[in-house]
Order: C-alpha cells, then sequence, then structure tokens
C-alpha cells in the first residue's frame, strides 16, 4: 500500500474520478474557499474536487511547497486561470485507514477567489445538470 500523500500526488497528475472516489472516506469533510460552510460528505466533497480539477487543474497547475505530519499535509500550489496568478494550498489530513477525512483549500489574491467561486459554480451546475453530483 502506497503512503497517501503519494496516491493524492498521483491523482493530480493523472486524474481519475474513480480512483478519487475511492480516496475519500465516507464521513470527509471540505471546506472551499468560496463557501462558508462545510461541505460533509463524500459525494459532496467528490463535486468539488472533481470539479477543481477541471477549473483548476492541467498542465500550469503545479505544488511549490509541502509540509507533512503525522496523517496530515498542507500542499502550496500555482497556477494560472483565465491570465490571473492563482496561489493557494490544500490541507489534507487522512484517516487511520489512509482515506482523505478532512480537505480546505484557501486560495489568493481576492480576484483569483472571486473568479473561482464564478467557475466552480459553473462546473458545479454542470455536473448537476449531467447527474454527475
Amino acid at each position: 500500500m502506497t503512503h497517501p500523500l503519494a496516491d493524492w500526488h498521483a491523482y493530480i497528475k493523472a486524474p481519475d474520478h474513480a480512483r478519487l472516489w475511492d480516496m475519500l472516506h465516507p464521513d470527509v469533510v471540505f471546506e472551499s474557499p468560496v463557501v462558508h460552510t462545510p461541505q460533509r460528505g463524500r459525494e459532496l466533497t467528490y463535486a468539488y474536487l472533481s470539479s477543481a480539477d477541471q477549473v483548476l487543474g492541467g498542465p500550469g497547475f503545479r505544488y511549490t511547497g509541502e509540509w507533512t505530519a503525522p496523517g496530515s499535509a498542507v500542499l502550496e500550489f500555482e497556477t494560472e486561470v483565465e491570465g490571473i496568478s492563482v496561489n493557494g494550498i490544500d490541507m489534507i489530513k487522512w484517516a487511520d485507514d489512509g482515506r482523505i477525512i478532512h480537505f480546505k483549500v484557501m486560495v489568493r489574491p481576492l480576484k483569483a477567489i472571486n473568479l473561482l467561486h464564478r467557475m466552480m459554480g459553473e462546473q458545479l451546475a454542470k455536473m448537476k445538470e449531467a447527474g454527475n453530483g
């Protein structure tokens, strides 16, 4: 069995949504930079993370820093979306079984947050229309 952080990095390099589903604990909590309340459960977290992959992912996305502790990691990322530089962190905690139990995203600057708010809303709406969220 690989380390959960290695699994996450492998997912980022080659997104596989079935793999993402398997990496999420049923009781996972997702905290978004643009939604006030924590999103609870695998289905909601899956919807947010797979949408984020569509909005933020791609060749320009890269992790630029990594800090780890037992059962958790903070990963700093950078990308560019619609000409706007996006800088943020993913704060990830794993349950004892190695599945993600808590995922928090923080993003800067404000211009990037506003852009992601719009684009994530559009992506989540598309998923819902397609019956995937």
